[in-house]
């Protein structure tokens, strides 16, 4: 369905000339032949683009714009002039015009030309504004992502390699943000306007990944009933991210070191080659020099990569940032679930403080949503199920085997602190006073 345009104009000529061309385009059309029917019209419909004279019997062009403009603020507006008019249609532009044309056009290709530009341009800005509200939505505020000393010194590096063309490595464990960091230098370089392209490398099978990355020809393969480009190609002007770079094959690190090398590739099944100007981003959370040292990832690829390694610390080691992202999920999911939890219980943030965080920001943040589900106004530790899901190396490990015996053996040497003891054994101090009391130690 075409792109719906409103035309305001009593000139029933010009009226009909305009129409007439657009809707030969593929265009929606929608006709009024004062300010007052176009304004109707315009608050009745949703529109892609309106144009309107200048000068009509009831109101002006100018106070059309100003009107709709306070309507929806997000439709733009192409004025229509006399010759000798400029002035008003500089006027207009100031009240919010787009662009203006003037009387009688030269040919109908003017219109075109204006009409494709204005909703070229006003497509780019829909889909910056819906992307910004997506990072909103699904990310915390950078701000509270680099809280920190240790996060403070990763935004630094952050800063400093945006603005460059520089292939950037982050890497960290699971859940510490990796995508956010990658996106944030997107958004604070010079082709924030272009696309951000992520790429999950571990989700998809060998044969998946390359038609991914570098798109495929028609029949190359039972299915590709069609061309399709890859993500290269859709990235074009912006940036790639590769998430999870360490789980892709030998045979597709070859082609990637190829593209990113040369900035060429072929599509599958393809023999053209395909030249594209493309930022690349990977993250990973394993150890790449461990993995080149045992053959399985490319050397060449590696160092390829690792231009600008910025490596994220896992959420036990900046404790700072816990109670901060739990209060911001916390409200983030009281809004969503249209709750009005009022907090955090004193008991619980200790709690929040003492967990290892194996999951990181996101097992951190599936706790909170858990938690706000179940809290009723304040959220508390039996809210929270973090007990039931400490993990086994945290503390437990040890526990595992002699476990009376080793609780018995560290409270002695603490002189019977059982802060300290829990401390020592990586456990929270509710559990070991559940341990003292399931063993009967005195």
């Amino acid at each position: 369905m075409g792109k719906a345009v409103l035309i305001v104009d009593d000139d029933e000529l010009m009226l009909s000339f305009l129409s007439t061309v657009l809707r030969g385009d593929g265009f929606r059309v929608e006709e009024a032949r004062s300010g007052q029917e176009g304004l109707a019209r315009f608050l009745k419909s949703d529109f892609d683009l309106a144009l309107t004279d200048l000068r009509m019997p009831d109101f002006s062009g100018v106070d059309l714009i100003r009107k709709g403009r306070e309507a929806k603020p997000e439709v733009p507006w192409v004025i229509i002039t006399a010759f000798g008019s400029i002035d008003n249609a500089v006027t207009a532009m100031k009240a919010g015009a787009s662009d203006y044309l003037t009387k009688p056009l030269s040919s109908p290709d003017e219109l075109r030309r204006v009409v494709r530009r204005i909703l070229a341009e006003s497509e780019k800005e829909r889909k910056l504004a819906l992307m910004s509200e997506e990072l909103a939505s699904h990310y915390p505020p950078a701000d509270l992502i680099f809280l920190g000393e240790k996060m403070e010194a990763v935004r630094r590096l952050v800063r400093e390699v945006a603005p460059t063309t520089a292939t950037v490595l982050v890497t960290g464990p699971s859940g510490t943000g990796k995508e956010l960091v990658a996106r944030f230098i997107h958004q604070s370089s010079p082709r924030r306007e272009k696309p951000f392209v992520a790429v999950h490398c571990a989700a998809l099978t060998e044969t998946l990944l390359e038609s991914e990355l570098f798109g495929h020809e028609k029949g190359a393969y039972t299915g590709a009933a069609g061309m399709r480009k890859g993500r290269f190609e859709l990235a074009d002007g912006g940036t790639l991210f590769l998430d999870e770079i360490g789980e892709i094959s030998p045979s597709i690190q070859v082609k990637l070191l190829r593209a990113i090398q040369e900035r060429v590739f072929e599509r599958v099944g393809g023999m053209q080659p395909i030249s594209v100007d493309v930022r690349i981003i990977a993250s990973t959370n394993r150890d790449l020099r461990e993995e080149t040292a045992a053959g399985r990832f490319r050397e060449d690829l590696f160092y390829r990569l690792n231009v600008f390694p910025v490596t994220l610390p896992p959420l036990r080691d900046r404790k700072e940032t816990i109670l901060p992202l739990a209060e911001y999920f916390t409200g983030k999911f009281s809004a969503q679930f249209g709750k009005k939890i009022s907090g955090i219980r004193e008991e619980a943030q200790s709690l929040l403080l003492s967990y290892p965080w194996p999951g990181n920001i996101r097992e951190l943040q599936n706790i909170i949503e858990r938690a706000v589900i179940l809290a009723a106004d304040r959220i508390g530790v039996e809210h929270l199920n973090l007990e039931a899901r400490r993990p086994a190396d945290s503390g437990d490990g040890l526990l595992k085997a002699g476990e009376e015996e080793m609780i018995r053996k560290v409270l002695a040497e603490t002189g019977g602190s059982r802060k300290e003891t829990a401390r020592i054994l990586g456990i929270s101090l509710r559990t070991l006073q559940y341990r003292i009391k399931e063993y009967g130690i005195r």
